[in-house]
């Protein structure tokens, strides 16, 4: 007989009398019932998973043969009540992926996210279920709901909808196969990257250092004492490594190097090769889309976004790209110049980009990112994030050492709002480490509701900054800053979530209107207000001075058309993987190169995601056909902080009132065009994103 969840939880629950409590299985006796991570280990996941399952099958089983007639209680409260066993394991399995892996929790991810689809695909698929939920959304209007109940109703609907609930048996049988499968993928691509990213690094020698300023060396010490080479420098595949080194190295031949093993992820014909999964991924997700109707899995995929349509998107993404690539271009043939005067007897390459336009934004605007380092230490700007959300909005950060993290470099601190009633937890674990996947996120442990009494969120922000060595703090890149300021963003729309609802909590909104929140607040990291009080020197203690504040103001513009052109080029390439037969793309690389050759992609810059890299788009399926969403929220973003401008004060109360409770409180509890509307009053202005970005007059180009 096969083995089921069903039958394992239940040896589960008859083998605890014999063996000690499996931590993840009895309430938590922690501050906040925060997840206990010093007693949780790889073999509670699995048993408390079956256990998760188990109860949550049950659950949806006495919902859907419920011989009540069905109601909002009875259906849609009920829905909202499962599951609460499978949130918590999942939760905190997810951000030990993630945050803080090793090979035997990632051998459980492979079980795990089967297990997953195979326990979704019956509940989202339920005929029955899906019959209760449908004539309640059919009578909606007669149910004399609140406007939160609604659109929980409209959203519950469009979920099972979506899901396939109702598509004949053999279509919802193709559809569980599929969706079991993608699962697999999914989860192959992220691990695939992750090898990649942790098996190379670069080792510096004393003559491989040049150009490399001492904050940078320190950082590539420290990135060696974590990987057990102390006494060395390495750079890894980090982004926020990588980076930097490419902007400052003279080592041309260094740089070359380590671009090319950081474009190369996921595409080196190894064991960690992603190439052949994409064509698998694209194939069935668009096998999926036209099981449910629709043409293309783009089309699915944005019917349910603000967007609505492909042909939206692309009106957007083309809008931006054409100034992006004038001015890139032009950038480009100053660059070349630049070349030239120094003797360079070469082509400008995409590995020279960066040193060369820090070269030439120091001509311009005499400044580069090496002079403001000092003046962005990472707890300074942990404090200057705090202090905007407390003028804002009136939250205090008040830090803890008593509550449980998952690694040493973790560190929590405690919200409280203007009475001093705790709010959340927020945890920040921002260093790079060979056990963390690249990138940087914002998660939960635990959501914020009000379905049966206060539950207060449990928020995570987890970076890959470098750390610094030998006792010096972690100094931050003007990039690095934003990153911190944008994920913490994110992280104030979880603390400040306002609703009743789990479903609707938080960040439960469109992908790209989710962004929102997130962009806006990294507008408050380059304002001089900010960064006069918080950009002090880590050594003195010095305030940044003001010319080197006003050349910083007067540089963020400078490398937009570069900027544009990486993230649009990939946008693009998403929505083209997605739009087109999925028949037609059999080899990744060709593809590539024939949609960069299609847009006129200049040869000097890459794509910000190569697609054997591009997690966001094929290690899950949040952003897949989505990635355009950051720039879409940017129109919105760039329009909304003119409201606080227009008030004549960045922390203006009464446009700070509207923005919390329209924006960051709200959930998904209102229809987003609605949202925005009742902060702003009107909807977005586009030109506003061409207007920040220093794109509105471009040069002509080729």
């Amino acid at each position: 007989m096969s083995e089921t969840p069903e039958n394992t939880a239940r040896d589960t629950v008859q083998d605890t009398a014999q063996a000690p409590a499996n931590p993840l299985l009895v309430a938590w006796q922690t501050p906040h019932q925060t997840p206990p991570f010093s007693e949780i280990r790889p073999e509670h996941f699995l048993p408390a998973f079956e256990q998760a399952f188990f109860d949550h099958a049950a659950e949806i089983a006495a919902i859907t043969h419920d011989p009540a007639a069905p109601d909002f209680a009875n259906t849609i409260i009920a829905l909202e009540r499962s599951g609460k066993l499978l949130d918590k394991v999942s939760a905190v399995f997810y951000d030990l992926v993630s945050a803080h892996s090793n090979p035997e929790i990632l051998e459980i991810d492979k079980e795990v996210s089967l297990r997953m689809a195979r326990h979704w695909n019956p509940i989202l698929m339920n005929g029955v279920l899906f019959g209760r939920i449908a004539l309640l959304h059919d009578h909606r209007k007669g149910l004399e709901l609140t406007g939160e109940q609604m659109r929980l109703l409209e959203r519950t609907y469009t979920r099972f909808h979506r899901a396939g609930a109702g598509l004949s048996e053999d279509a919802k049988k193709r559809m569980a196969e599929i969706n079991e499968r993608l699962a697999q993928l999914g989860t192959t691509f992220s691990h695939h990257l992750l090898g990649d990213e942790q098996g190379w690094f670069l080792e510096l020698s004393e003559d491989d250092r040049a150009g490399l300023p001492d904050s940078f060396v320190a950082a590539a010490k420290a990135d060696a004492e974590e990987r057990g080479m102390a006494g060395k420098a390495i750079v890894t595949l980090s982004r926020s490594a990588v980076e930097p080194f490419l902007k400052s190295s003279s080592r041309r031949d260094l740089r070359e190097k380590l671009f090319k093993a950081f474009t190369a992820r996921g595409d080196n014909g190894n064991a960690n090769d992603n190439n052949a999964i994409i064509p698998e991924i694209l194939a069935l997700r668009e096998e999926s889309a036209k099981l449910l109707g629709f043409p293309t899995f783009a089309a699915y995929r944005l019917e349910d976004s603000m967007a609505k349509t492909p042909e939206a998107v692309r009106g957007l993404l083309e809008r931006v790209w054409k100034p992006a690539r004038a001015r890139a271009l032009a950038d480009r043939d100053e660059l070349q110049g630049l070349i030239a005067e120094e003797g360079g007897n070469f082509k400008l390459a995409p590995w020279d980009w960066r040193y060369y336009a820090e070269k030439l934004r120091q001509r311009r605007a005499n400044f580069d990112d090496a002079a403001i380092k000092p003046y962005l230490a990472l707890d300074n700007m942990i404090e200057a994030a705090f202090d905007c959300a407390s003028r804002l909005f009136g939250v205090s950060f008040t830090e803890r050492k008593d509550i449980p993290v998952w690694h040493p470099d973790v560190r929590v601190w405690e919200v409280t709002d203007k009475e001093g009633r705790h709010k959340a937890l927020f945890y920040g674990d921002y260093f790079a480490r060979p056990s963390k996947r690249s990138g940087a996120w914002m998660t939960s442990l635990r959501d914020q509701q009000k379905l049966d009494g206060e539950v207060t969120p449990l928020i995570l922000n987890v970076c890959n900054f470098a750390k610094g060595a030998d006792g010096q703090p972690s100094l931050l890149s003007p990039d690095d800053a934003r990153t911190l300021f944008h994920e913490f963003g994110h992280g104030l729309h979880g603390m400040l979530s306002n609703v009743t609802y789990p479903s609707l909590s938080g960040t439960s909104v469109f992908t790209d209107f989710v962004e929102l929140p997130s962009q806006l607040y990294e507008h408050w990291q380059e304002r001089p207000e900010v960064l006069q009080r918080f950009a002090r020197h880590y050594q003195s203690g010095e305030a940044l001075p003001e010319d080197l504040l006003q050349r910083f103001l007067a540089a963020r513009k400078f490398n937009q058309g570069f900027a544009t052109v990486e993230f649009v080029s990939s946008a693009l390439i998403d929505l083209e993987f997605h739009s087109q037969p999925a028949a037609g793309i059999t080899d990744v690389r060709a593809f590539e190169r024939a949609e960069m050759d299609k847009i006129g992609m200049p040869e000097e810059i890459a794509l910000r995601h190569r697609p054997q890299q591009f997690g966001h788009v094929f290690s899950g399926g949040y952003y897949a056909a989505g990635y355009y969403s950051y720039m879409w929220s940017e129109v919105m973003d760039a329009d909304a902080f003119g409201a606080f401008e227009e008030a004549g004060n960045i922390f203006d109360p009464a446009v700070a009132k509207r923005l919390h409770d329209d924006i960051y409180s709200s959930g998904g509890s209102l229809d987003p065009e609605a949202a925005y509307i009742a902060f702003r009053g009107r909807e977005p202005e586009p030109d506003a994103l061409l207007r920040r970005r220093g794109l509105l007059e471009t040069p002509k180009a080729a």
